[in-house]
């Protein structure tokens, strides 16, 4: 059974926001285990980071131009809070680019761990900030899509 009705899943964007977040941490972990395992073909490391990195920049885009704007609209103090997460959202693609560039299969795995690393870090005080600041302003909201106000739709869920 889902954790939240439909209904609610529709008006509970903050609490979706963190589904997100933690599908987002799940997959970016699997990739740092991929680096360096002899079992990971470095052709299959490389889509899985092109698939995380597209999704990721996907997420953050759609927070720009729905979540963000709709938010910079109707809680007008939220702003400066919105420009701040906007300028981590530069430093979160620069990143992905440094990420994907090492991920050719040319650079050795503890360079690209590393990176990786360094990738996690940004987005975990990314998300916590996020989240402490704009959940309960996200499940406030009553009108829009998953998809439209965060870029991407819900996780699958287990089971």
């Amino acid at each position: 059974m889902p954790p939240f009705t439909p209904l609610e899943r529709l008006r509970a964007f903050g609490n979706q926001l963190v589904e997100i977040h933690l599908w987002l941490r799940e997959e970016l972990a699997r990739l740092r285990e991929g680096v360096g395992d002899p079992g990971v073909r470095p052709r299959d490391l490389r889509a899985h980071c092109l698939a995380f990195c597209a999704t990721l920049t996907r997420h953050h885009t759609g927070e720009d131009a729905g979540a963000f704007r709709v938010l910079a609209e109707r809680v007008p103090e939220l702003a400066p809070v919105l420009r701040e997460l906007e300028a981590d959202h530069h430093m979160v693609a620069d990143a992905l680019r440094r990420v994907e560039e090492l991920v050719d299969g040319t650079a050795p795995p503890d360079e690209v761990r590393a990176e990786l690393d360094t990738l996690a870090a940004l987005l975990e005080t990314h998300f916590r900030y996020e989240e402490k600041k704009l959940v309960r302003a996200l499940n406030a909201l009553t009108e829009g899509s998953t998809e439209g106000l965060l870029g991407v739709p819900l996780p699958p869920q287990d089971g």
